[in-house]
Formats: C-alpha cells, sequence, structure tokens
C-alpha cells in the first residue's frame, strides 16, 4: 500500500512509512477539545487528541472558582472538578492523547490532512480523515487596547493574575485596579481580596458590566468592592514597577472626556478587556473567519468552510459557559467521526438587527419602600427578584424557577456562599492546591475560613475530592481537593 493513502479501519489505528493514521484529530485539550474527543471516539472513531501544556483541561485547571457544570452535571464544580470529570470520561474511551505536542502545519491531501507534530521526541506526522478545531482564544492585552504610558512591570492580564495566584500560590499585587468587567475580572476582584489584596475599583469603559449578574453579585458586591461604569484607564506610571495609573470617565462614543482624569497610586493593573479565539491553524489552511466572532463561519454541523475542518469552543467563538463549549465541542466530535467527503450546498444566513446576541443594557437598583431587590445566583440566568418581608414570611417575585424563591429566603434570613481557594503543599513542583468548601458557609465566616486555610500546609498525597480540613471556620462544613496534589501524575494514556 502507498504511504499516505487513507486505509485505516474505523475506530482503528495504523502507522505507515511512520504516520500514524486516524479518523479524528483535535487540536487542544480544553472542555472543547476533551468533549469532541469523547464524541467523535464513543461514535467508533480513532481519536488522536493533541495539547500543547502538560496536563488536558485547559484553561479549566487554574479556574478555582466554582459556578461550572451547573447545565451539563446538575451540580456546582470548580474548574479543576469540571476538568477532573471531562478526563474522566476520555479515560473511558480508546482515545489516545499527545501532550506537550504542538502542530506546525496542517496540509490538505486529495481526502485526508497531513499534521505535522513537534515535541521533545522530535516530529512525527499524522493523517486524519477529519480535524477538530479546540484551540481556545487568548487575552487582550495592555498594547491592543493603547494605554499610553511606560512599560513597568505590575500590568496583567486577568488570566495571568489567576495563575499566579492559583497555581503558582504567589500574590502579584498589594493594591490594584481592575480594568473590565469580564467573568475573569470580577472573580479575580474576589480572588486578591480574599488573598488579602485591596481592590480599589473596578472600572468598565461600557454602561453596564460585561460579566454574568450572579459575578457581579457575589465578588463585588459581596465586598464592598466599587465598580465604576463609563470609566476607562488611559495611561500607567512607574518606572521599573506600576505606581499609579489614571482613570476617565468616557462619553456614549466610549471615548475618555477631557479634564476628567484622576490619578489612582496601585502597584498592579489588571487586565479583563475581552478574549481572541485562536485561529492561526484555521487561516492557515484557508477556513473563512467571521468578522463579528473572529471564529470561523461553520454550519449547523460545526463544519466550516473548509470541508472536512470542524471548530468547537471558544475558537469557534466566546463562551460565557464551560458547559456550552463542552456541548459545541459534542457536536462538533460527533459529525467529524462521522464524515466522509459527503458534498454540501449552503443557503446563507444572517443575524437580525438585535442578534446575536440580547443583553442588559442597564441595572435597575432603585427598588420601592418596603421592596429588597436582590439578583439570584444560584444558576447563570441571573433572575431579578423582588423580595417583600410580611411578618415571618417572604413574597418573591421575579424569578424563573422555585430555586429562586429558597435563595431570596435564605439569602434574606442567612446568606450562604461556597469558598473555593487554595492551600499551600510541601510539593516544590505542585505549591498550591485547589479546594473547595463541601456546601456553603455563612457568609460571615468567608474571611475567617480564608485565615484557617491561609495557615494549612498539605505534607500528603492528595486526590479529587479527598479531605483536606474536616470543619473550616466552626461551621460543621469541610474543604476538599478540586485537583490531585500528585508530581508527575496523568490521567490518560500516551500515544
Amino acid at each position: 500500500m502507498e504511504c499516505g493513502v487513507w486505509s485505516v479501519e474505523r475506530g482503528a489505528w495504523s502507522v505507515e512509512c511512520g504516520v500514524v493514521r486516524v479518523d479524528v484529530a483535535v487540536i487542544g485539550g480544553g472542555p472543547a477539545g476533551l468533549a469532541a474527543a469523547v464524541a467523535a471516539s464513543n461514535e467508533g472513531a480513532g481519536v488522536l487528541l493533541v495539547e500543547r501544556e502538560a496536563r488536558l483541561g485547559g484553561i479549566l485547571k487554574q479556574c478555582i472558582h466554582d459556578g461550572f457544570g451547573l447545565i451539563r452535571f446538575g451540580e456546582k464544580l470548580s474548574g479543576p472538578e469540571y476538568a477532573y470529570r471531562e478526563i474522566g470520561a476520555l479515560e473511558q474511551t480508546s482515545a489516545r492523547v499527545m501532550l506537550q505536542t504542538f502542530v506546525t502545519r496542517i496540509e490538505k491531501k486529495e481526502s485526508t490532512f497531513l499534521l505535522t507534530l513537534v515535541n521533545r521526541d522530535g516530529i512525527t506526522q499524522t493523517e486524519a480523515n477529519s480535524i477538530v478545531l479546540a484551540t481556545g482564544c487568548r487575552e487582550r492585552t495592555a498594547k491592543q487596547i493603547a494605554i499610553h504610558g511606560t512599560r513597568p512591570a505590575g500590568v496583567f492580564t486577568a488570566g495571568n493574575a489567576q495563575y499566579y495566584t492559583n497555581v503558582l500560590g504567589q500574590m502579584p499585587t498589594k493594591r490594584c485596579v481592575i480594568l473590565g468587567s469580564g467573568d475573569i475580572g470580577l472573580i479575580m476582584a474576589r480572588r486578591l481580596t480574599l488573598e488579602g489584596a485591596k481592590v480599589l475599583g473596578v472600572y468598565e469603559a461600557k454602561p453596564s458590566p460585561s460579566g454574568l449578574l450572579r459575578n457581579v453579585v457575589q465578588c463585588l458586591h459581596d465586598f464592598d468592592i466599587p465598580l465604576h461604569v463609563s470609566h476607562t484607564v488611559t495611561s500607567v506610571f512607574g518606572k521599573e514597577r506600576l505606581t499609579a495609573v489614571e482613570v476617565c470617565r468616557v462619553g456614549d462614543d466610549l471615548r475618555p472626556i477631557v479634564g476628567t482624569g484622576q490619578i489612582v497610586e496601585c502597584d498592579a493593573l489588571i487586565l479583563s478587556v475581552g478574549l481572541i479565539p485562536e485561529n492561526e491553524l484555521a487561516e492557515s489552511m484557508g477556513v473563512e473567519l467571521c468578522q463579528n466572532t473572529n471564529g470561523p463561519l461553520c454550519d449547523q454541523n460545526y463544519m466550516t468552510t473548509v470541508d472536512g475542518v470542524f471548530s468547537c469552543g471558544n475558537s469557534l467563538h466566546v463562551s460565557d459557559l464551560a458547559d456550552d463549549v463542552s456541548q459545541s465541542g459534542e457536536t462538533a466530535g460527533r459529525n467529524a467521526a462521522h464524515y466522509a467527503g459527503q458534498r454540501r450546498t449552503f443557503v446563507d444566513m444572517s443575524a437580525g438587527k438585535d442578534s446575536p446576541y440580547v443583553v442588559p443594557q442597564r441595572l435597575d437598583l432603585e427598588c420601592s419602600e418596603g421592596e429588597t431587590v436582590l439578583f439570584c445566583i444560584t444558576c447563570p440566568v441571573g433572575c431579578r427578584l423582588s423580595v417583600v418581608r410580611q411578618g415571618d414570611e417572604f413574597v418573591v417575585e421575579g424569578n424563573g424557577c422555585a430555586r429562586g424563591v429558597d435563595f431570596a429566603k435564605e439569602e434574606m434570613t442567612s446568606p450562604k456562599r461556597s469558598l473555593t481557594t487554595t492551600v499551600r503543599t510541601a510539593f516544590p513542583g505542585v505549591p498550591v492546591l485547589p479546594v473547595r468548601t463541601d456546601g456553603e458557609i455563612p457568609k460571615a465566616a468567608i474571611m475567617e475560613a480564608m485565615r484557617e486555610l491561609n495557615g494549612v500546609l498539605l505534607d500528603r498525597e492528595l486526590g479529587c475530592g479527598d479531605t483536606v480540613l474536616e470543619d473550616v471556620a466552626g461551621c460543621g462544613v469541610r474543604v476538599i481537593a478540586t485537583s490531585d496534589a500528585l508530581i508527575g501524575g496523568s490521567y490518560v494514556k500516551a500515544i
């Protein structure tokens, strides 16, 4: 048989002339790639998953906060727990994984794709019948939003600040300003406050916050962190380390208003100013991109304008929820497994004038006498609740489901929250371990729980779900690990 001819049986593997042949090659091991690999494998396809980092899970590994999995798993999980579930599902399949591996080139052949892969073992090639691009997204930087001034240390993207705090166990700031009210920025405002930093304010150029309403409530309102809408950062100051920033009001055109500048002294500026889908590989294959999303144009099967190339997750368009990312990965993986070079006929579709998204443009925080307005945080919808107390009873309106009533009653009498953080370990390779409370604790006890957990030094190996503390802050709630405290541990089979 000639080299380069597709001949492998579905679900099987073969190696000819040094080229590994598979049905589906999935590029990216985050939530979208994991879901795509599982779905394609469950359809009987031979799957190779390529990931450039040392562990699977993508950005989930450093997102130790909870709120993941409400749709997909029906419960509130932290990012590492969500990844742990998806990786566990992958382990049950025949899919193979190549870690710390980069895709440097993809060539379209007559009926297949030839991928050139580079890792510490050298250069290898893989031939696949179809490809799923699950390459995720990257953060916008200070350079991309044109902030004037010098280039001192202390300017971080929210993701970088999250990595320093949650993975390396290092505090990047003592007094900071956060620009942008995206979800990661809001979550980091809370996270840094819990670790003892002073968040001087969150500044948002738009007239309303960009992140989910539940994050505005539990990350800013809960900790009295000020949110300044219609404001932006225009300059940074400092020679070696950031010493201050200038903030200005902006007009309806989002441009700074002359004469409104104020100097805010701080040692860090944290940017939460949007995400850009990673599509360099897609562009190298001639995939057409959408100007509105910066992701590939695709059909209802998530196949792009290049036959046999599928896209999913945040590389397709930036999503608010990991659950939605996984769902798109499942669809793309399942259809990639059944791709057989079929011809297609398209009908172009265009968005209406109010599309592609509908978001609240204004939040009415005013309420009538005797009424309390709450925003439910039990799910991402964030219903606006009107609560009126009548004696020992509460009349709740505005809830979309029964959970809203229960939340309102508890919030009015004894508000509780989940706590996600990290504890120090004695393992040099894993300096901090993400943990969470196995249930909610009184909101008033959160800082006491943080002080207790900051005194923990973990000197034993733990698995995901194992107990770190039996009873935190006298609340009767245990603290559990949400990842493994293992050195060099691997969840999946390597090729």
